[in-house]
């Protein structure tokens, strides 16, 4: 089972992890990548961001969606991100 405590900062009781394995159900037959890619993707994200910021585990929320392509018809996988940012790190 996907451990997702670490990036949506917070333990999860039975409901919450009800939901977020509904969540990745629902992400890997709209996008047709497995449970474990989706994973790796967002395990990614937050190093590279790492690198650069420091974020806020609580509120974190990376989804893979689908969204209008560009010729206005079709439906296309789209990554949305609402990461709450304590700081940017300077360098």
């Amino acid at each position: 089972m996907l451990d997702l405590s670490r990036i949506f900062g917070r333990k999860n009781n039975s409901k919450d992890a009800a939901k977020d394995r509904l969540k990745l159900v629902l992400v890997h037959d709209r996008a047709n990548v497995s449970p474990e890619f989706l994973q790796k993707i967002k395990d990614e994200i937050m190093q590279v961001l790492a690198k650069y910021m420091d974020v806020s585990d609580g509120g974190l929320d990376i989804n893979l969606t689908t969204a209008t392509g560009e010729d206005g018809k079709s439906r296309v996988p789209a990554i949305t991100a609402n990461i709450p940012i304590k700081s940017i790190k300077q360098k």
